[in-house]
């Protein structure tokens, strides 16, 4: 994994626990239901920031050498991976 993403993503992953901690300890409180949304909500964005890096790391690493290579079948492979993504993206943000 490329460092500076990595630290990043690291970093994300740590506010992404403590988050959801807090979305715990405000559902064992019987806080307000529209503030406990409001934090599940901020902790998708944090893990959609999150997909962000890892999915950027993704690209600049094993995707630019696969496509170095030239090997077709593996350009197929990581194209259907990629397709594969996408579909399981939107097929779950419609719901």
């Amino acid at each position: 994994m490329i460092a500076d993403i990595k630290k990043r993503a690291i970093h994300r992953s740590k506010i992404i626990g403590g988050q959801f901690k807090g979305l715990q300890k405000m559902i064992d409180q019987e806080e307000y239901c529209m503030d406990i949304l409001t934090q599940s909500l901020a902790i998708q964005r944090s893990l959609a920031s999150l997909n962000k890096l890892i999915l950027e790391n993704h690209l600049r690493t094993h995707i630019a050498e696969g496509f170095a290579e030239r090997n077709d079948d593996q350009t197929e492979k990581m194209i259907d991976e990629l397709l594969n993504l996408y579909e399981l993206h939107n097929i779950r943000s419609k719901n």
